[in-house]
């Protein structure tokens, strides 16, 4: 028996000691595998833009990609983008750029940027053609900038002017019997209203109308100038529906003519010079990024940190800001010697108070030692201006989304709920009479209301007073802009919530300024993972936000990421834009 044992237990351990070894060695061969290998742009190249791809702030690494195949490459991220097309611009391999513009998934401001990149790229005299099936009004933002803008015969320009929807639960709330206890402070504070209202309170309607308008005036700026022609016409166009068909397109000088794709890729041969029979060298922005070095060298380091989606209290992941990490990449930065500046990237609608806080803390210290630039993305709102607000210079897009300075809070009381829908009930002891006031399966009593009001009321105060001294503004001032209400980049720099407009090339341009130095390269955060994080990390949270994404479309997925929320604001304090709304 003893001697079965010992050879049992030698067995499985060498079992064990075989399956750990084969494990690493495998894990070395994927790296191997998975390691990026450079890519070879080629002769005649046509750089390929693909607006329907979301191109984020943070990179999104799966290097795994590499293990799918010649086409299969990592999506840039959206600075990247900007500096791939300024790259392109001297590439000599490099004669143009075709932009594919069915739908555009970028927002507004990282449109600008895009735009402003090919427009650039544009001025060195290369050519841009813009082609789809039926171009989208967002896609037409960007590809109205192109030497030569063709759709489908039998297709079209969306032209219908600019809406904004919002979803209201407060029937859907009555009808499971689920009260939502709310606190608020600002009365634009519109974040509340889904679950308090059936339609917009007038104060919405308001501050909705006004930012729409700011932003459809500019897309019709920018398409007027684009397209020699002027802003009155353009929007009559749409209000008298003129652009129904392609060939209206066309007649009203927003296309230059009707082509099916094959004829728009002959007149990019002859432009080319090459044969009817050869190929384009069409190269996409991944497979570009993988040929060439586009990134800017110098012998100082500036730090760009790139913070997109919702702020939340802890670490985070990929999708969101947690407090903590970004608490400690701006710390990891400041402490850095080689680092001569910080320029912080913000696309955020904003989230919990107390990260936003704690964020803003840090940044603050940052600021004694070297110089803090923010740069604001397509939305930089209430927590994002929040820990924002300190920064030695803010640079947004005229349509950048920002303010909703206010705070609110919402604990559901869902006791009818849970008795009268599924018939639970529920009991227990306490210590204190409040012990329990954060529970969902009773009603607050009036003493418990007046308190987390006035935790609201004690936040949004202390709120209006960081904007106040970071922006050298009056507290009177800032609440007559405050009260939860979003503004325009454009209407932010006349209020002095900004200082600049511009991208985050201009951020970046205006740190360096700032730090006094000439030289520099950037070193950028978060840092990319490695295959080792994406096997022991999120990679399988990330494969099941795909499938959800990829069983209830993108809609669906609106509505999922609205409930997910949901669930995230009960009983914490809340710098955050309105709850969720569409912009078409």
């Amino acid at each position: 028996m003893n001697s079965f044992l010992k050879i049992f237990l030698a067995s499985l351990t060498a079992l064990l000691v075989f399956t750990v070894v084969a494990f690493f060695i495998v894990l070395g061969l994927v790296s191997g595998l998975a390691t990026p290998q450079k890519e070879k742009t080629g002769a005649n190249a046509v750089l390929m833009i693909d607006l329907a791809q979301n191109y984020k702030e943070v990179r999104i690494e799966n290097p795994l990609a590499a293990l799918g195949g010649k086409e299969q490459y990592n999506t840039p991220a959206l600075y990247d983008v900007i500096r791939l097309i300024r790259h392109a611009k001297t590439d000599s391999s490099v004669k143009g750029i075709y932009i594919k513009c069915n739908a555009n998934s970028n927002g507004f401001a990282a449109g600008d940027e895009i735009r402003n990149a090919l427009l650039d790229f544009k001025a060195g005299g290369k050519f841009i053609y813009a082609y789809a099936d039926v171009i989208s009004q967002g896609a037409y933002h960007i590809a109205n900038v192109a030497d030569k803008v063709y759709c489908n015969p039998k297709g079209g320009i969306d032209w219908r002017g600019f809406a904004m929807q919002m979803v209201y639960l407060k029937g859907t709330l009555q009808k499971l019997e689920i009260e939502p206890q709310i606190f608020y402070a600002g009365k634009f504070k519109s974040a509340t209203e889904p679950f308090r209202e059936d339609k917009m309170t007038d104060a919405n309607r308001l501050q909705s109308s006004v930012i729409l308008n700011d932003l459809y005036g500019h897309f019709l700026q920018q398409t007027a100038a684009a397209r020699k022609t002027d802003t009155g016409s353009l929007h009559q166009y749409a209000n008298e529906n003129s652009i129904q068909f392609a060939a209206d397109a066309v007649k009203y000088k927003l296309a230059d003519g009707l082509k099916y794709d094959d004829e728009v890729k002959d007149e990019i041969k002859d432009r080319l010079k090459v044969g009817k029979y050869d190929k384009i060298n069409f190269v996409s922005l991944g497979k570009y990024a993988m040929a060439v070095d586009y990134k800017q060298t110098g012998t100082e380091k500036i730090a760009v940190i790139y913070a997109q989606g919702d702020i939340v209290d802890g670490k985070g992941d990929q999708e969101n800001i947690g407090g903590d990490t970004y608490r400690n990449l701006v710390r990891k930065a400041r402490l850095d010697k080689e680092v001569k500046a910080i320029v912080i990237r913000i696309n955020s609608g904003g989230g919990s108070a107390m990260a936003s806080e704690n964020i803003w803390r840090e940044i603050t210290i940052a600021r004694k030692d070297k110089p803090v630039v923010v740069s604001f993305g397509d939305v930089a709102a209430s927590g994002g201006y929040y820990l924002s607000c300190n920064a030695d210079s803010i640079f947004a897009q005229p349509n950048t989304i920002t303010g909703s300075i206010g705070v609110f809070m919402l604990l559901p009381n869902m006791g009818s709920f849970f008795k009268n829908k599924l018939g639970m009930t529920f009991d227990g002891v306490k210590t204190s009479p409040d012990a329990d006031a954060l529970s969902v399966t009773k009603p607050l009593s009036p003493a418990q209301r007046q308190y987390l009001q006035n935790d609201v009321d004690t936040i949004y105060h202390g709120f209006k007073q960081r904007v106040a001294d970071g922006r050298k503004l009056s507290m009177e001032f800032v609440d007559s802009i405050g009260q939860g209400r979003i503004w325009s980049g454009s209407r932010a720099l006349q209020l002095g919530l900004v200082d600049r407009i511009g991208g985050l090339d201009d951020a970046i341009a205006s740190a360096a300024r700032l730090a006094k130095v000439t030289s520099y390269s950037l070193k950028e955060f978060p840092e990319p993972r490695n295959i080792f994080d994406v096997i022991f990390g999120d990679y399988q949270q990330n494969a099941k936000s795909r499938a959800i994404r990829e069983e209830i479309g993108q809609e669906g997925m609106k509505t999922y990421n609205t409930l997910k929320r949901a669930k995230a604001l009960v009983g914490i304090s809340q710098a955050r834009l309105p709850f969720d709304f569409t912009i078409e």
